[in-house]
């Protein structure tokens, strides 16, 4: 089999595509496919709208010898993909991780509700430029002979888009192999860490609820006085919570610590003694496959793709999103049942070892040739 990827990133670039498109590139050769990729960052540089058209042009002429095309988002690479697969009559395949309108909409364009409303919702409600990504998304699914998804809970959105059930396949995401780390004590003195510590992470945007967990911690030191916060990751939001730590009195409390290299994070999940999502949504969260993996005690939300991989009470703790009688309950629970909550994350561990590149490269090999034999 011959396979085209379109990707919006590829190495050098940073983030989950391009993690995923090097993988592949990698790993599928393995298995006896023939494997080249086309990243949208190739053009980038080029005006908006110019660029599609040039990415467009790029992906027909590299289908010329190609059995189908996979690509890796429903807009930038997939609406390109959809022309280019179409005058060449080739299969597509798009993996689709979330719902780019929504989460444009709640960054740019004024969108208030969280996705599960959001994809109720008529059209008309919202912004035109909420209502174009919507449009293209859906475009994109309709013409896509199969689509992957990382959870059940992103299949279950999807159809809510008016894509059809049969053609989405779930595949959920592989945890990179975590590298050896350094005994957990010997990181809590590296960091000079010698009272509990908490640790959040991920991009500073409006549905991560770090700003609930930030003012939580008035609340958290009248029963641990030395406990702290640390949060790690950059984005929009970055200088109002800056803002809101100091205004609430939090400096001595709460630690931003930007965007930290992944090895680093992995030390300071290792050394944590809770790691706290306190998020209204996501796909399938990678970042709780690698905690998890590392073994830190999980207090998170029951929302999106969670629960599929924290079990309450097995792999880690849930609570609602923002209800902060019970994330204050659930830090409790594991910062003074130590016993309850290493058995957790060891459970965790066990329950995570299955999240695994060969297995996620087999399924998604199986999609490609469902796809082109059907």
């Amino acid at each position: 089999m011959k396979l085209l990827i379109a990707t919006p990133l590829y190495p050098p670039d940073i983030g989950g595509p391009a993690t995923y498109a090097k993988i592949l590139g990698d790993e599928l050769p393995k298995y006896g496919l023939s494997v080249r990729v086309v990243s949208f960052g190739e053009v980038r540089h080029f005006p908006k709208g110019l660029s599609h058209l040039i990415y467009t042009f790029r992906l027909f002429r590299a289908l010329s010898d190609a059995d189908v095309l996979l690509a890796l988002d429903p807009v930038s690479v997939g609406l390109p993909a959809v022309f280019a697969t179409a005058l060449r009559r080739k299969k597509l395949v798009v993996k689709i991780v979330g719902d780019y309108a929504w989460e444009q909409g709640q960054q740019r364009f004024g969108v208030k509700v969280f996705l599960d409303e959001f994809v109720t919702m008529t059209p008309n409600k919202f912004l035109a430029q909420v209502r174009l990504l919507s449009a293209i998304q859906f475009f994109v699914a309709s013409h896509a002979s199969r689509i992957i998804v990382p959870s059940n809970y992103l299949k279950d959105i999807i159809t809510k888009w008016g894509a059809s059930l049969e053609k989405i396949v779930v595949v959920y995401n592989a945890c990179d192999t975590i590298p050896v780390l350094p005994p957990r004590e010997e990181l809590r003195k590296k960091f000079g860490w010698n009272s509990p510590v908490l640790l959040s992470a991920g991009r500073l945007v409006p549905w991560k609820g770090f700003a609930p967990l930030v003012t939580l911690m008035a609340e958290i030191v009248k029963r641990h006085p030395r406990a702290r916060l640390f949060i790690a990751g950059s984005g929009p939001l970055f200088s109002e919570l800056k803002s809101k730590i100091t205004e609430t009195g939090m400096d001595s409390l709460v630690t931003l610590l930007g965007e930290v290299p992944k090895e680093k994070l992995m030390e300071y999940i290792c050394a944590a003694d809770c790691f706290v999502l306190n998020t209204g949504y996501e796909g399938l969260s990678h970042q709780l496959l690698e905690v998890l993996a590392i073994g830190t005690p999980i207090v998170t939300t029951n929302v999106g793709g969670n629960p599929e991989i924290v079990k309450d009470h097995g792999t880690g703790l849930l609570v609602g999103y923002n209800d902060t009688v019970a994330l204050l309950g659930a830090i409790e629970v594991m910062l003074t049942d130590t016993t309850k909550a290493q058995q957790m994350a060891t459970e965790g561990r066990r329950f995570v070892a299955s999240f695994t590149i060969a297995r996620m490269v087999k399924e998604t090999i199986s999609v490609l040739e469902k796809t082109i034999s059907p």
